[in-house]
């Protein structure tokens, strides 16, 4: 139910108090002014039933506070763009459907089911490699310049998800313009919602997008969909709450990030979730690294809350930083039998031909094993760690079995003989 406080005590240029109970920090809430126009709020600070809101612009003409930021949830969403808040931003019609409260609750565990299915994007490197499981979270970290979006775009066309949710935070305008090109020319515009932040738009509504993106992924979880949530920058969130911190004068902690910035990532990363006989909240999510600072703030605490991450380093994934740690809970078990040997042995021979390549850059005399290597790391690249790659898992199962009888004789490879019985290209 709706929460409406109006009970202001203090009011101050850029602050004011509200007696309310049940309120945590850094909740948003919603300023009516006696003008008939809103404007946002956020809790900063708590003393028994007074709550000190810090408020975006004047605070002259205020009236009353709603304390619970809501959204609106139904089918009409689907193909739809908005703001942090919810409001359309396409031009199109506000939505009809029901109002539900942004909830900072993490799913209870009795709901909970073990994750078992994988989330197909038809990628080689995360589909053979690195699986995407249901309910999983997972960071892309990466630096400013990768095109990590591009790869959402890709992601968001090929998923085998039901919905997709956009949630992109302190976006450049031609970045957002790409993401609704390539949702309209791919033809997944019809699946998928976007909430958008633009890098011009001010700091509290880019804390809204992420809650805002899985308060709706969590109703149509609840109705049986499986929902693959993609954010975009994590790293703009963390800032954005940096900024406001600064800005009250609040003590911070490493690097002038508020000092609860572990639990700000926690309550929306530990929204993913599957449900018991329902749907289920995938979450994909860039994390980009200030000058390639793994120890970062942000890349840091993040590592300590997902399960695993994709490093994008150089326009592709790294197979040997990136890691899903769910990934052996599909992989044989619901994709086909030979998919944890293809990926274990593909990799192990592009590790040896690194090491190849370097000998052969310090002007060491090469084996012919090695020349083998060479040529195995050349269509390695070239067929199974292009991102741009649109393949189903078996097709690239069958590719990595292609490549190695191409570079190797059959009693060269260890792989055991059923498999080799059963997979090995024949000679035709």
């Amino acid at each position: 139910m709706q929460k409406v406080y109006d009970k202001i005590s203090e009011i101050s240029s850029s602050t004011f108090v509200v007696e309310a109970d049940d309120v945590g920090l850094n909740e948003i809430a919603r300023v009516y002014k006696k003008d008939g126009t809103t404007m946002l709020a956020m809790s900063i600070r708590i003393e028994g039933k007074k709550v000190v809101m810090q408020a975006l612009e004047s605070t002259s003409g205020l009236s009353t506070t709603d304390r619970i930021m809501r959204t609106h949830v139904g089918k009409e969403l689907l193909g739809r763009r908005f703001d942090g808040q919810g409001r359309p931003i396409d031009g199109g019609p506000n939505v009809e459907g029901i109002e539900v409260d942004l909830s900072h609750q993490s799913v209870n565990p009795v709901q909970r089911t073990i994750p078992s299915e994988m989330v197909r994007t038809n990628i080689p490197m995360i589909d053979v490699y690195n699986t995407l499981v249901r309910s999983q979270k997972l960071p892309i970290f990466s630096v400013t310049g990768e095109r990590y979006n591009e790869l959402l775009m890709r992601i968001a066309n090929q998923t085998d998800a039901d919905v997709v949710i956009i949630g992109g935070m302190g976006l450049r305008y031609n970045d957002y313009l790409k993401f609704i090109e390539n949702a309209e020319s791919h033809g997944s515009i019809n699946k998928t919602i976007m909430y958008i932040n633009l890098a011009t738009d001010n700091a509290i509504e880019c804390l809204l997008v992420p809650d805002t993106a899985l308060t709706v992924a969590e109703q149509y979880a609840m109705k049986g969909h499986n929902v693959l949530v993609l954010l975009t920058d994590m790293t703009a969130y963390a800032e954005a709450h940096r900024e406001i911190s600064i800005s009250l004068d609040i003590l911070p902690a490493a690097r002038a990030f508020p000092g609860d910035l572990y639990s700000l990532l926690a309550f929306r990363y530990e929204k993913a979730v599957e449900f018991v006989d329902r749907g289920s909240i995938t979450l994909l999510t860039v994390t980009t690294m200030p000058g390639g600072d793994v120890t970062h703030p942000v890349p840091d605490n993040t590592g300590y809350i997902t399960e695993g991450q994709f490093y994008m380093i150089g326009g592709t994934i790294n197979p040997f930083g990136s890691l899903s740690r769910l990934k052996q809970l599909v992989q044989g078990k619901k994709t086909r039998e030979d998919h944890s040997t293809v990926a274990n042995t593909t990799i192990g021979y592009y590790a040896e031909a690194l090491k190849a390549r370097e000998r052969q850059s310090m002007g060491f005399k090469l084996s012919k094993w090695d020349e083998k290597l060479i040529k195995f790391a050349r269509l390695f690249e070239e067929h199974m760690m292009d991102l741009n790659k649109n393949i189903p898992l078996e097709e690239a199962l069958d590719l990595g079995w292609k490549i190695m009888a191409e570079c190797f004789h059959a009693n060269e490879v260890s792989i055991k003989k059923e498999f080799m019985d059963k997979y090995w290209p024949v000679a035709g």
